[in-house]
């Protein structure tokens, strides 16, 4: 193992105990009650956002390696735009799936470097599930029994897990389904066929292909990158593809303005 792999194995391991700290505190509020306020844009934010924000930023800051994240306070692009590395996270993905208690909410972080997601942890903590992706480490699904981190210990499950069948399976938001992903499905209908509609939240729709259980996810609606860029890791390192819908490039992060353009994630093997 090179010294680099031994690096990005050691903010790969900080990531996941990150991640299941902050959802096990994410679930502790979950379950026993919680106010909701509102933050400048009118968008929700609870004290299980800030707590797992807290939680992470604590695990991460040893590293020495900037946080971009929805809760923390705002870096400039001057500053953060000279840097080769930044963490890219979402305490707590999905507010509204939280608020609703429906389970479909995700702790996300990622590692960005010149652009490019190379690490991403996605955990799902109603579910005790944790999606991990890297460079030289192929993405992996663990299923836990406590929110602890399992990695080296226990076994994962190599993605994708499913094999992709005949029928068009697409998944698109529950929170945010744009009249513009509306239309697109419509097309896809024409030209496929019968499709298989899936419907979920946060970062779990990226997962969702990166594990086989969707093949395609078409995002035409606003999206911030630390909404995406853990999943986009996972999905990468998984076979799949998260493209820019207008270029079909893939996406690009840290940005001087961190709002993705509309994207579509493409599961390994398929062409859409």
């Amino acid at each position: 193992m090179t010294n680099s792999d031994f690096q990005l194995k050691s903010l790969l391991e900080s990531a996941t105990v990150a991640a299941t700290k902050a959802g096990a505190k994410i679930m502790e509020i979950y379950q026993s009650g919680f106010e909701v306020i509102q933050k400048s844009d009118h968008s929700p934010l609870t004290e299980a956002d800030r707590a797992a924000h807290t939680i992470i930023f604590a695990e991460l800051s040893s590293h020495g390696i900037e946080i971009v994240s929805e809760e923390g306070d705002s870096i400039s692009f001057k500053k953060r735009g000279k840097l080769a590395k930044v963490w890219m996270i979402d305490p707590l993905d999905g507010t509204k799936e939280f608020i609703n208690h429906n389970g479909e909410f995700t702790v996300n972080i990622a590692l960005i470097e010149y652009g490019v997601p190379i690490l991403g942890v996605v955990y799902v903590p109603a579910k005790k599930c944790l999606y991990i992706g890297a460079n030289g480490f192929k993405s992996k699904k663990y299923e836990l029994k406590n929110h602890d981190s399992p990695l080296w210990n226990t076994n994962g499950r190599s993605l994708p897990i499913h094999s992709s069948n005949k029928q068009l399976r697409v998944v698109a938001s529950k929170s945010h389904l744009s009249e513009e992903t509306k239309n697109y499905i419509r097309k896809l209908q024409d030209s496929h066929g019968k499709v298989e509609f899936l419907s979920a939240g946060s970062s779990l729709k990226l997962c969702l292909v990166a594990e086989g259980e969707a093949d395609l996810y078409p995002r035409l609606s606003p999206t911030m990158e630390w909404d995406t860029a853990a999943g986009d890791a996972v999905c990468r390192h998984a076979g799949c593809r998260v493209l820019n819908f207008k270029t079909g490039e893939p996406l690009i992060y840290n940005k001087e303005n961190l709002l993705n353009p509309w994207f579509k994630v493409v599961a390994h093997g398929r062409e859409f």
